[in-house]
Parts: structure tokens; C-alpha cells; sequence
């Protein structure tokens, strides 16, 4: 589907939200994470606490830093800000030394402050981050060695995870790629040996390893990922299944609302970059539908809730859902014309404006809880609050929106 016409009002809304989020890119976002979260002596803190205090004994995360790496190398693509590049290529640096495992292949989970192997365990969402950002890099440089080590850990994903048997890609290993007990990615996820999650991050990698390397293995596992998600993953109602056991089999009823909408484009740009029309045609034939499901959670205020359980709602706005889900709804307008996408995307940056973005210290709160206070307990910066997701929903309208 080619883009819509538009009319002049909403394209000058789509402007002017272009230009909000270039300015809370590049005067919050970014500079936030260079100045409070690069070490000038090298390395970053690890953790920087609800109420904004540094923690530089934390652990250091394999997904914060690709995250960084990836966002600052976008970052740099779009706006060539050569600060831009010397933070991509410093957390670059510190993927390749302290991250991946020169020994097995691979990259660990964490290492400790001053960058040891802490968790060495292999966990497939993590490396596929580091593709992410790697490719990135590769994309706004041409750095070759970045190039050399995203197919590196393809491979390592091909040859360690992918289930010849029953397709897929299982969860995670110890270090030298046996099975490992405990599989999963945080306590709150079920301890199965497939999720949702890491298929859609491992799709994400692999879309943008394919804009800046051609392989026919490659191709065929991205256009695998897509089925994946077509026959395994998306329920009849719209919604993702989140869990699955090694035979595909799901028991949980979980609604993930910010996975929704996240899902509802990327999956979108899976099947552009794919170039193949027979699969972008039913990819497009389903991201009305996601994107539907999904606002289930959509509030009348403008925010996203976080999930449902059996039946009971989570109504914390946790950051990245917002993120998302201005991406997810600016999509449905953007390619599909669909006027009442641009308004809940308008409405959703409303509502980060008023209640997510922490305006006296910068970046993001965790969340809005439920009961309307600021979540000022969760991480500001951290193995899960990274620059990744807000920033690439200003990235991503910007890049769709000239000014």
C-alpha cells in the first residue's frame, strides 16, 4: 500500500509534531544519555535510579548498551551530529571489548562496573539487539567491522537457536550454547522456551541487517519471522500471544498492549524491507487489525496501558507503550490514511508531555501509575530504560515527516 493523500490540516499537524519531537530528541533525550550516562572515563553507569541519583557500582547491560548504539548511530545518520557518532562508536567499542564472548560467540547478558563478564549466559533478545545496533552503524558509517560482527552473531543465532524441527528461535544458553534452566528474560516473564518477545526483536534485527547486507539465508529466515508471527504468534482477535513451549503450544492469557502496537509496524517495515509484494500485502491486510486490538488499552486521556492478566488490567503508562504507540497509530495514518491514527498519535504526545517526560531532571519517568502519580521508583536509566524506544518514536517521525 502506497502512501495516502493527505489533507493540509493533518499534515500540518504531522509538521508540528515533527517538530516537537526533533526538539525533545535533541534537547532531552540525547543529551541526557551523554551527559548523565557516558563515563568520560570510559564505560557507562549502569543504572541511574527513579529519583535520578547515579548508581556506579550497577551492573552494565548488554540490551543498554546495544540500545545506546543503536539509537546514537540513528541519530547520527539523520542529523550527522559528530557527537552523535562519538557516542554510537563509543558504545560500540564497549560491545565489541567487553560484550561479546571472542571464546563462544556471542555476546553476555551483563558485566560488572568496570567491565567483567558478570552473567554470561547467552541470551538470543540480547544478541539481537547488538545486531540492531551494529547494523545501524554499519548503515549511517559503513563501518565495516560493525557489518562483521552483526553477521558474526547472526550466525551464532542460526547455528545455536534456530529450531531446524518445529522453527523458531529458543530462548536462551549458558555461555558455551547448552541448554540453561532458567530461560527467561526478566521475573516477569514465563520461563518458556519461545516468546513473542525475542521473535519480534530477532525480526527487528534481521530487518535492519537486511537493508545493509544481502544473503539468501538471511532473507529467507526474515521472511520466516513474518510467517512466524502470521501463523504462530498473532491470535485470531488481534492480539499477540506472548509464551509458547518448544511445540508452539500457548496456556497463558496475557494482553500485552504496548507489544501490540509495537508490533502492528514493525512487522509493517519487515515486509517492506522484505521487497516481497505477496507478503507485504498480507502483512498490510493485518495491520489494521493489530493496531485495533491494541487500542483496547487506549485511554481516553491519550495513554496506553501496559497489559491485561486473566482478565485484569494493569493501568500503569509505562514509557516505552507510549513510544510505541505514537509510532504504531502515526503508521496506521501515515500509510494507510487513516485520519483517526494521526489523532490518538497527537493524543498520546499530549499525554507523554503532561505526565511521562520528567522536566526539572530530563528523560522519561518509568511510568504514570494507575493512580496518577509519576513512578519516581523504577529506573531512570538502566538494564531496561534505555534511549531506544522514545527515541526512535522521535526518529521515526521525523524521518517520515520533512520539515
Amino acid at each position: 500500500m502506497g502512501k495516502t493523500e493527505k489533507t493540509s490540516a493533518e499534515l500540518f499537524a504531522a509538521q508540528a509534531l515533527s517538530s516537537q519531537l526533533r526538539k525533545e530528541l535533541t534537547g532531552n533525550i540525547l543529551p541526557y544519555w551523554m551527559t548523565k550516562v557516558c563515563l568520560p572515563e570510559g564505560g557507562f553507569i549502569g543504572r541511574i535510579d527513579g529519583e535520578d541519583n547515579p548508581c556506579p557500582d550497577a551492573p552494565v547491560g548488554n540490551i543498554m548498551t546495544a540500545r545506546i548504539l543503536w539509537t546514537f548511530a540513528s541519530a547520527y545518520r539523520i542529523f550527522r551530529n559528530e557527537d552523535y557518532l562519538k557516542t554510537a562508536l563509543h558504545a560500540k567499542k564497549l560491545l565489541l571489548e567487553r560484550f561479546y564472548d571472542k571464546e563462544f560467540g556471542g555476546t553476555y547478558w551483563s558485566v560488572s562496573a568496570d567491565g567483567a563478564p558478570l552473567d554470561t549466559k547467552k541470551q538470543i533478545y540480547a544478541l539481537a539487539f547488538s545486531i540492531y545496533g551494529l547494523a545501524e552503524l554499519n548503515r549511517a558509517t559503513g563501518d565495516a567491522e560493525s557489518l562483521e560482527y552483526a553477521i558474526k552473531l547472526f550466525r551464532s543465532i542460526e547455528e545455536q537457536s534456530f529450531d531446524e524441527e518445529k522453527d523458531g528461535y529458543f530462548e536462551a544458553f549458558t555461555r558455551e550454547w547448552n541448554p540453561i534452566e532458567d530461560m527467561r528474560l526478566s521475573d516477569k516473564d514465563a520461563n518458556e522456551s519461545k516468546t513473542m518477545n525475542t521473535h519480534l526483536h530477532v525480526l527487528e534485527a534481521y530487518t535492519a541487517l537486511s537493508r545493509v547486507w544481502k544473503n539468501p539465508l538471511l532473507e529467507k529466515r526474515l521472511l520466516g519471522l513474518i510467517g512466524i508471527f502470521e501463523d504462530r504468534i498473532l491470535g485470531s482477535d488481534g492480539h499477540l500471544r506472548l509464551f509458547f513451549d518448544e511445540d508452539w503450544n500457548c496456556s497463558y492469557d496475557i494482553v500485552s498492549y504496548g507489544h501490540d502496537i509495537e508490533a502492528s509496524w514493525l512487522l509493517h517495515e519487515a515486509a517492506l524491507v522484505s521487497g516481497d509484494p505477496a507478503v507485504l500485502e498480507r502483512i498490510e491486510a493485518l495491520v489494521p487489525k493489530i493496531v485495533a486490538a491494541a487500542a483496547e488499552g487506549f485511554s481516553d486521556e491519550g495513554g496506553m496501558a501496559y497489559e491485561t492478566v486473566s482478565g485484569e488490567t494493569d493501568g500503569d503508562r509505562h514509557w516505552w507503550v507510549q513510544a510505541e504507540t505514537v509510532v504504531g497509530f502515526f503508521n496506521l495514518w501515515d500509510s494507510f490514511g487513516e485520519q483517526e491514527g494521526l489523532e490518538n498519535a497527537l493524543m498520546c504526545w499530549d499525554f507523554i508531555k503532561a505526565h511521562i517526560i520528567d522536566k526539572e531532571k530530563g528523560e522519561w519517568f518509568w511510568s504514570l501509575r494507575s493512580d496518577g502519580t509519576a513512578n519516581r521508583t523504577d529506573d531512570k536509566a538502566g538494564f531496561w530504560k534505555c534511549p531506544y524506544h522514545n527515541g526512535r518514536m522521535c526518529m521515526e517521525i521525523i524521518e517520515r515527516i520533512s520539515l
